[in-house]
């Protein structure tokens, strides 16, 4: 996986390739760099508003877009553009981002807002899928999966709070994205730590992908569905709060808490990921999340209205890591591996305009209920996908457990 020499981290933590932890280290910020925008955008793109630079409708539009660019930008990266020159790759694409984000803060228009923050979420899943590619190789992709949502939800907070309360009270919303262009390039400093290429997947596991599988459509289907209800959730979290009587300062406050409470679902997920099935993992966070989706159905006081986000937050970032086992599991070429965040943010993006769909004419409270059957969905899905891992598992588990066996 490095074209250099040196002492790296046990080979049995990799099915292909030998990194050093600096190396690995490097990868995990690189990628992160891509998705800080997604703890950002209700700040910056708040700004916006208040700035009076974009209309609501409008910052609605292009959160959506650079979402669904995030996601193609991670799939086109991951499965057409072969895993080689990593660096170059990388400076560019941290160049690209950072261009973006000076012109974001200068843009004079909405349209011009709109397609820069596309363009920019292109470069952004690039660099996730830097950091996919890494993770797909580990012989333990929940650990390391739960470290890379660890960092960036991490950096995600610090950078928050400081835009929050230092940056754009003082120089609004360019002052914001001129502030994420600057790390941005400051990143281009964990580029020369980058390995060179990765290695190919070994031609073992070439020989059983199925990334056109059932399985592997299953498994992507059942992470689309439980983002619908997590992207629906979160875009109508303000309106939900007041149906409960909390003021909007509330609910953003929540909302904060919440991106932290993401940060210990991560950690925990890292901790736990030897010890916990996949399966159990991801059905428990599916009945945490209909448990809060009835909650927000029901109206609740202002204490559980608290638990239910911060539920929602918790279980956001659980079980992202054990998705990750299950597309393996699925697929063992891990090629569809590549694909979850594109079935994350497809369907964070897709939720809101799914809900709003529903909520017509119904107001807010429609919103849980389009929440619970997705869920319902997402559960169905996953019970369909274990009855079939069930009948392939003697052609199928020698796989996973060779990797197992690695790790252990």
């Amino acid at each position: 996986m490095v074209d250099s020499a040196g002492e790296g981290l046990p080979a049995s933590a990799w099915i292909c390739g030998h990194p050093r932890p600096g190396q690995v280290a490097a990868v995990l910020w690189t990628g992160s760099v891509g998705l800080l925008i997604l703890g950002l955008q209700p700040i910056l793109l708040g700004a916006l508003f208040a700035d009076q630079r974009m209309t609501f409708d409008e910052l609605a539009l292009a959160a959506t877009l650079e979402m669904v660019a995030i996601a193609a930008g991670s799939v086109v990266m991951a499965l057409v553009l072969a895993p080689d020159r990593l660096r170059p790759k990388a400076t560019t694409l941290l160049l690209v981002l950072a261009l973006l984000g000076h012109l974001t803060a200068t843009a004079s228009s909405p349209e011009l807002l709109i397609g820069l923050r596309t363009l920019a979420g292109l470069a952004e899943g690039g660099l996730v899928a830097i950091a996919t590619e890494l993770i797909a190789r580990s012989t333990r992709p929940e650990r390391l999966g739960g470290i890379f949502l660890t960092l960036q939800t991490g950096a995600q907070c610090v950078l928050a709070a400081v835009l929050a309360l230092a940056v754009i009270p003082a120089f609004g919303s360019a002052g914001g994205f001129e502030a994420l262009a600057l790390l941005t390039i400051a990143s281009l400093a964990a580029v020369p730590f980058l390995p060179g290429h990765y290695e190919a997947i070994p031609e073992s596991l070439q020989a059983n992908a199925g990334i056109g599988g059932p399985m592997a459509l299953l498994s992507l289907a059942v992470i689309f569905t439980f983002y619908l209800f997590i992207g629906a959730l979160w875009a109508f979290l303000e309106p939900l709060g007041q149906a409960s009587a909390l003021t909007a300062q509330t609910v953003g406050l929540i909302a904060a808490v919440a991106l932290a409470v993401q940060v210990a679902g991560a950690f925990t997920a890292t901790l736990v990921e030897r010890r916990l099935d996949y399966r159990v993992a991801v059905a428990l966070s599916i009945a945490g999340a209909l448990l809060a989706a009835c909650l927000f159905a029901a109206v609740p006081n202002a204490a559980l209205f608290w638990f239910a986000a911060l539920l929602t937050g918790y279980v956001w970032l659980f079980v992202v890591p054990y998705q990750i086992r299950m597309t393996i599991v699925a697929d063992p070429s891990r090629r569809t591996a590549l694909l979850v965040p594109a079935g994350q943010l497809l369907g964070a993006a897709i939720g809101p305009i799914g809900a709003t769909l529903l909520t017509s004419g119904r107001g807010v409270s429609a919103v849980p209920l389009f929440g619970i059957g997705c869920l319902l969905v997402s559960l169905v899905l996953l019970l369909a996908f274990c009855l079939l891992d069930a009948r392939r598992r003697p052609a199928g588990t020698s796989v996973i457990r060779q990797d197992e066996g690695n790790s252990a």
